[in-house]
């Protein structure tokens, strides 16, 4: 069986959960929790960021690559047009969704974290002290901005990704007026990498992620909730309810070795 080296908060990690369900592939998830140091993951693939991806003796790392390994592997349902300029739009929307939704969600959610204490509380197990659930939802929100801007998360670097991220969302939303998919007339490797990547800017709201309940359809207020991207939204929507597996706790699998992770 296919094994995915994951972490189940991750948007890179989403995307390729949402490829290996559209293609019907049995695979089981080995979670790496962030923070205790990746020794197996290093191992296995030489480097430790997920996902990384273990068919039999095969090990792929980076979500665009395990993509084109899962659709050169296993073609039924293919994700990567054979058209050529289906193809070459495809692979540009991938990338900028990588780079641009990928890279400007991360940050409007970290600042997000910053000021809204629904955030902080929702991401916290169910079974977490009353007294630190307080502490999490009343920490100084000038506190978290100082301390995120030294990482490059501050308020200044949080509004303009929240600029970059209007502007992705209202051209998405343009693009699927008329349109079922983005590229094709079947989903392609646009369409889960820009669905999963957006992650972080609205949870999905079923039960497709091991995630908090409170966290599962929460998004970040004025992008997830404005009407001006309900057709974005509607269209993700329509893609987990048709394609996405609900998630089972049986297939997930926590490695027992120390691990700390970057997540790609």
């Amino acid at each position: 069986m296919l094994e995915l080296y994951q972490f189940e908060l991750s948007h890179y990690c989403e995307k390729i959960r949402l490829i290996l369900d559209y293609k019907g592939l049995a695979y089981r998830k080995i979670e790496v929790p962030p923070g205790l140091g990746q020794l197996d993951l290093y191992r296995i693939s030489g480097q430790r960021q997920v996902p990384v991806l273990k068919d039999g003796t095969e090990v792929i790392a980076d979500s665009t690559a395990i993509a084109h390994y899962l659709d050169q592997k296993y073609p039924d349902r293919p994700i990567i047009p054979v058209d050529p300029k289906q193809r070459a739009l495809c692979l540009l929307m991938e990338e900028w969704a990588d780079e641009s939704i990928g890279f400007n969600a991360r940050k409007v959610l970290l600042g997000t974290f910053n000021h809204d204490p629904r955030f902080r509380t929702a991401v916290l197990p169910t079974n977490t002290p009353n007294f630190l659930k307080t502490l999490v939802e009343t920490f100084p929100s000038e506190a978290l901005d100082f301390l995120g801007t030294g990482v490059g998360f501050g308020s200044d670097a949080v509004r303009t990704a929240r600029k970059a991220m209007q502007q992705n969302l209202e051209c998405l939303s343009v693009l699927l007026v008329d349109s079922p998919f983005l590229v094709a007339d079947h989903p392609t490797l646009a369409d889960f990498a820009v669905a999963g990547l957006t992650m972080y800017i609205k949870f999905p709201a079923g039960s497709y992620l091991d995630i908090p309940e409170s966290l599962k359809g929460l998004g970040v207020p004025g992008l997830a909730d404005d009407p001006v991207y309900i057709v974005f939204w509607e269209w993700r929507d329509r893609l987990y309810a048709n394609y996405r597996k609900f998630s089972t706790a049986t297939n997930s699998t926590a490695s027992s070795s120390p691990t700390s992770i970057n997540i790609d």
